[in-house]
């Protein structure tokens, strides 16, 4: 059983997933924290001047709805959302670059070439050119083609 969990650990696809689970993390305590510390912030601003209150707690009052003594707070929602977003959309701009780079360069469109229909026609032709060579004793372009 260990020698079996030993090799399903160290396939590449369990590791990957793991690289991945630590890079999400340490990548969404980045964004979590450019939200509270530059969105939130910003947002909060946006409230108090459109609002005219003195503080963002006053202006920001209205996202807090309480409810027989149990807050509900929007702003940690909207914060979670806006968090989640932008998580998702760089996330989308790295897949979408690595996709870019794995991109196998497309082969180049094979020149047309005659179809089998003209390479018939054209055996056909020399055919008919040899055998009146051959009957007339006299060769032309075509015949000499065939017999070199």
């Amino acid at each position: 059983m260990i020698k079996e969990f030993k090799e399903f650990i160290m396939r590449g696809n369990v590791l990957d997933l793991a690289v991945g689970v630590v890079i999400g993390s340490a990548f969404t305590a980045i964004v979590t924290q450019i939200v509270n510390g530059l969105i939130t912030p910003l947002i909060s601003l946006i409230f108090v001047f459109t609002t005219g209150e003195k503080s963002a707690d006053d202006a920001l009052g209205a996202l807090v709805f309480n409810v027989k003594g149990v807050a509900f707070n929007i702003g940690d929602v909207i914060s979670a959302l806006i968090t989640f977003l932008i998580t998702a959309f760089v996330l989308f701009l790295i897949v979408k670059a690595v996709n870019k780079m794995k991109k196998k360069p497309q082969p180049e469109e094979e020149v047309a070439g005659p179809t089998t229909d003209e390479l018939l026609e054209q055996i056909r032709d020399l055919l008919a050119a040899q055998n009146t060579a051959k009957t007339t004793g006299v060769l032309n372009d075509n015949a000499e083609d065939i017999n070199k």
